[in-house]
């Protein structure tokens, strides 16, 4: 069997049938290697299906193999404009480039930092899939003779098997990460591996964090379009990053309104999680007033919101429709954490916790009283992030 041959059924077999996108690019490599071709790296990207990355991708050397993304607004600089990536993608083509003695002024700065690396030789081909887009990949080489016409022949015969072993890896992936961008990563989890069905639930003890901007009512009717997706986009990330970086996720957004979970993960587990939604929530607070700086810089009205964290039983599941679902938070905590959101405004405070948060946190907060919040018969006592003394 020829080295064409043998590599092409690897492709469709058992490289395929891993599902695992670094083992296909190492078995490819390493069998063009064994065959003959004096590969020093190769690369294989993936477009993605999302709003936020625009692809993700497989660099293979031979003393490593590392993944990477790029961010969606990479398509706009020139690291993509004029790559040779973007040429055979956008062309579904081959192509070819000597990086000896290139052009300074003319030539990509991809093939310069390639040179300067001691590549000598450069290939990149397209991958198209059954959904008819189109992918890329490309190989170098430091050999002083560059690629002969048997190697850039092997590689390109086995082009199509190779789509076909990374078409159904990249279609998951471009899948998964969709679903993560709007679902969060544990409840994409969940989707993704089927637990969660329509009707079906899951329950447990949560720490639930309700964030919810300021007047959003009155500044949608006033602020044009622009002015006020722009706002809400700054306000959404200073809550969603603070509390990425306290290791949870955003379930949703309900409008101008944020619903973060903080699940507790065993009995002697409260305190852990009613600490990180404290920590996640002064930090968001923190985040939308470094935001209000920028603003106030550029002429624009400051941004308020109140937060508002309760700890209890939390229901979440897919709901809904049988053609038609929603992953989403139901229970009397995520109603409280909501309602005490809402008396943010009148105590002027930014951030507001029940008392089964402030027990168990162990933090010093300071109790602003009891009120009477919507829906419950009887009045719940607030707490403020400040201790007492501290101005306000």
């Amino acid at each position: 069997m020829s080295a064409d041959d043998d590599l092409k059924d690897w492709l469709t077999g058992p490289g395929r049938l891993s599902g695992d996108g670094v083992a296909i690019a190492e078995g490819y490599a390493r069998r063009l290697a064994a065959a003959g071709v004096p590969l020093s790296r190769a690369r294989f990207a993936q477009r993605l299906a999302n709003p936020l990355l625009s692809a993700w991708g497989i660099i293979w050397t031979p003393e490593e193999t590392t993944e990477y993304t790029v961010a969606r607004e990479i398509l706009e600089t020139g690291a993509w404009l004029g790559n040779p990536f973007q040429q055979v993608v956008d062309d579904r083509s081959m192509l070819r480039k000597s990086l000896v003695g290139l052009d300074p002024d003319r030539d990509h700065i991809t093939y310069h930092e390639l040179a300067a690396a001691g590549g000598t030789d450069f290939f990149a081909m397209a991958l198209e899939y059954g959904d008819g887009s189109a992918q890329g990949c490309s190989f170098v080489t430091t050999d002083p003779g560059g690629f002969s016409p048997a190697h850039i022949d092997l590689i390109a015969g086995t082009r199509h098997a190779l789509a076909a072993a990374f078409e159904p890896v990249a279609m998951r992936r471009s899948s998964e990460s969709l679903l993560r961008t709007y679902l969060g990563e544990g409840p994409a989890k969940a989707v993704i591996e089927g637990t969660i069905r329509r009707g079906e639930h899951l329950s447990l003890d949560a720490v639930v964090m309700f964030s919810d901007l300021r007047d959003f009512t009155a500044k949608s009717e006033s602020w044009s379009d622009t002015a006020l997706l722009s706002a809400l986009d700054g306000y959404f990330e200073a809550v969603v990053r603070s509390v990425h970086a306290h290791g949870r996720d955003v379930l949703k957004f309900i409008g101008d309104g944020v619903l973060a979970l903080f699940p507790v993960d065993g009995g002697d587990d409260h305190p852990n999680r009613c600490r990180d939604a404290l920590k996640a929530a002064a930090a968001a607070t923190e985040a939308l007033g470094a935001l209000n700086v920028r603003r106030r810089g550029d002429g624009l009205e400051p941004l308020a919101a109140g937060i508002g964290i309760h700890l209890g039983a939390v229901i979440f599941g897919n709901i809904g429709s049988p053609d038609r679902l929603d992953f989403t938070a139901i229970s009397p905590t995520v109603n409280v954490a909501s309602r005490v959101q809402e008396l943010c405004k009148p105590l002027g405070e930014p951030v507001l916790v029940t008392s089964a948060v402030a027990e168990r946190s162990g933090a010093t907060l300071r109790s602003l009283g009891v009120h009477p919040v919507k829906g419950l018969a009887a009045p719940i006592e607030v707490f403020g992030l400040r201790p007492t003394g501290e101005s306000s």
